[in-house]
């Protein structure tokens, strides 16, 4: 069962031109992201997707591989897709690591992995983690205050996912007395089959996908299930990198938990 890692990486960003090439503590982003996938196991392949030549070029001077897309391919799944399309051989199943998610540990992308292998039937998936009740109120307070970064999710007892939302669900009406909230953060990383990868990608866009700025609702409203598995960070931080302050976050991070590939 051949399975790969596609990481889109696109030069043009609005708050953060050349993101990609960013250097976060002596290494820049793309490079980063890189050495986590490469440290996943039971894959036949990391690739990076871009239409920009400069990162090609920084990207094949540590020796990844890469594959060129068009310019005009709107989002990271699309492009994820279309390098999966230009091998030589279809892989079965394609992770989608999003370009700077530059702390995802790779047991958190070996868990994704190792889920589609061990089940033939599950056609899409992704990941969350239960927040800690100092995360909940945290993000409570940001929401509260105007915020719109951060996704949770609601699943039914066999992992489906029941909805996404850039709102607090389930609403929380009382603290359980143990404090352990069944609150999830969605993490936004993806993994599916090959086919319904480009079954999704056919579908047109739908209505809550459109409201809420979710492009996984459209799997959900088409009626394509969505596996959510549960995974945890081990005490290690939380960040995708957006502008010059997150970059200087996760370098704080790093100056304090260390390495996440040695």
């Amino acid at each position: 069962m051949s399975a790969i890692i596609v990481i889109p990486a696109r030069y043009g960003s609005t708050r953060l031109p050349g993101k990609p090439l960013a250097m976060i503590a002596g290494k820049t982003l793309l490079h980063r992201i890189w050495s986590i996938a490469m440290a996943v196991q039971k894959i036949d392949g990391v690739y990076i997707a871009t239409d920009d030549e400069r990162i090609k070029a920084h990207a094949e001077s540590f020796g990844a591989q890469v594959i060129m897309t068009p310019k005009d391919i709107p989002n990271g799944t699309e492009r994820a897709y279309h390098a999966a399309s230009s091998l030589p051989k279809t892989p079965e199943i394609v992770l989608n690591l999003q370009g700077d998610a530059v702390l995802t540990p790779p047991w958190v992308i070996q868990a994704l992995i190792d889920y589609m292998h061990a089940d033939p039937s599950v056609e899409f998936a992704t990941t969350a983690v239960r927040m800690t009740l100092e995360h909940y109120q945290q993000m409570r307070q940001s929401k509260q205050n105007g915020a719109v970064g951060g996704t949770t999710v609601v699943f039914d007892k066999k992992q489906n996912a029941l909805y996404f939302s850039k709102n607090m669900i389930p609403f929380v009406r009382q603290i359980p007395e143990n404090g352990l909230l069944p609150v999830f953060r969605h993490i936004g990383l993806y993994v599916y089959r090959y086919t319904t990868l480009k079954q999704y990608l056919a579908l047109p866009a739908t209505e809550l996908e459109l409201l809420e700025g979710l492009e996984q609702l459209r799997a959900l409203e088409h009626g394509i299930p969505i596996k959510v598995v549960q995974v945890d960070y081990r005490g290690r931080s939380h960040c995708a990198i957006d502008s010059q302050e997150d970059i200087d976050y996760v370098e704080s991070v790093i100056a304090k938990e260390g390495e996440l590939i040695a």
